[in-house]
């Protein structure tokens, strides 16, 4: 069979998707032969009609296959982890060189920001030097010798997911649950892992922000996963405040750098929790993982990935020299309380004014610009403690992220919840 068509009304009458009807819709999307308008048809029903659990295993494979899946000899497994995004969520850049202090390989294929949330490849492009477009066999070397290499994909991991991902915006289509579980995970299996742990967030802050809805993708994407043959778990997580105190690309690299030099906070705590995850569906101890941490084995493998990247030798000694800063810093005023509720969201909006995110694919960002020193729920605040430095490129910059961050906190009466949520395993 080589026309969508009968594939595309199976799943509107409700007969959901098979592997053959999957491997053809993911090829013809690939090669060009499903054409804008069948690939809307598609995306379509499967938002209204669904494809229930098999039929999600089915796209995700076939989507995987559509392009190239790496293969691994290495003498350790292959793990990694998946945020769903938010703001503060530097973890990535902990985890990585954790994880290879321990042993497994991390090759992590990560993307840019666009919208609110920032994109682990910014804030890695921070580092001056650092190339995260690498040819597959640099990006190979590097995890062989390093441990981990984090880098963007290449134009031949999950070609189908890429044309789908840009019908399903131009179609309204976004919020299949199907579709979005499908296209995280046919990219993430295509770098050949043997374990990954999820991050699905909720929150005001997230992208899914109420937690029944974090649940169904976190247990979508744990039941697809499994299925598709990679062994994988889920944590939802908290995202009704800032997870680190910095949000902004240099300034959060500065503050994964100061974590992985053993500095305390809801940064660290995640990622150690994260890392757990991953060596146990790995088959390996998980314990000592603080000292890891706390030993500076994991910021030795951060700077060696780093150099090897293109990036300056001494950074974890010198970061301050080689990190871009803002011209211009100032304090954001409030008056004496505490902090009682807080739009993560309109935080990430600030950054995006101050040109430290882009709304569009393609446009430049400014690397120094951003929020730190960002108070959390339940702190005292007042004249003597603002709830952020704002840094900008210019004073009305400033003066506008100063105004964006006082209307994204509200004084009150209020606790964090738990930093972890749920555990999802199957």
């Amino acid at each position: 069979m080589t026309d969508p068509r009968p594939v595309i009304s199976a799943i509107r009458d409700g007969r959901g998707l098979d592997g053959p009807g999957a491997a053809l819709i993911a090829q013809g999307l690939a090669d060009g032969s499903v054409s804008d308008a069948q690939a809307g048809a598609f995306a379509m029903a499967v938002l209204t009609k669904g494809v229930g659990p098999a039929g999600r295993v089915a796209l995700t494979r076939a989507m995987r296959d559509s392009g190239h899946v790496l293969q691994w000899d290495l003498s350790g497994p292959v793990v990694d982890k998946h945020s769903t995004g938010g703001i503060g969520d530097t973890v990535s850049l902990v985890l990585a060189p954790l994880l290879a202090a321990r042993g497994v390989f991390v090759p992590m294929i990560s993307g840019r920001g666009l919208g609110h949330t920032g994109g682990t490849l910014d804030k890695l492009e921070a580092i001056p030097g650092y190339l995260c477009d690498q040819p597959e066999d640099a990006f190979r070397r590097i995890v062989r010798q390093v441990g981990c290499a984090i880098v963007s994909a290449t134009g031949d991991v999950a070609p189908a997911d890429r044309r789908l991902y840009a019908i399903r915006d131009e179609t309204g289509t976004v919020e299949s649950i199907d579709l979005i579980t499908a296209s995280i995970l046919s990219k993430k299996l295509a770098a050949g892992l043997d374990a990954l742990v999820l991050d699905v967030k909720a929150g005001s802050g997230a992208i899914l922000k109420k937690p029944d809805s974090a649940g169904r993708l976190a247990q979508a994407l744990v039941e697809t996963a499994n299925g598709a043959g990679c062994p994988t778990t889920a944590l939802i997580t908290d995202m009704d405040q800032p997870l680190a105190r910095s949000a902004g690309n240099a300034l959060e690299v500065m503050e994964a750098i100061r974590t992985l030099q053993g500095a305390p906070g809801a940064l660290r705590e995640l990622t150690l929790a994260l890392a757990a995850e991953c060596l146990s569906l790995a088959g390996q101890p998980t314990d000592g993982l603080e000292a890891v941490l706390d030993g500076g084995a994991a910021a030795e493998v951060f700077g060696r990935m780093v150099a090897a990247m293109g990036g300056p030798r001494d950074l974890m000694e010198r970061p301050e020299a080689h990190l871009p800063r803002a011209p211009v810093i100032r304090p954001v005023p409030t008056p004496e309380g505490r902090v009682g509720r807080i739009d993560v969201t309109a935080l990430g909006h600030a950054v995006l004014a101050l040109g430290g995110g882009r709304v569009r694919a393609g446009e430049a960002i400014d690397h120094g610009v951003g929020l730190d020193g960002l108070v959390k729920l339940g702190e005292p605040v007042g004249p003597d403690r603002p709830l952020a430095m704002v840094h900008a490129a210019d004073d009305l910059g400033a003066e506008v992220a100063i105004a964006a961050v006082q209307a994204a906190y509200t004084l009150g009466e209020g606790a964090p919840g738990p930093l972890i949520r749920d555990r999802i395993t199957r």
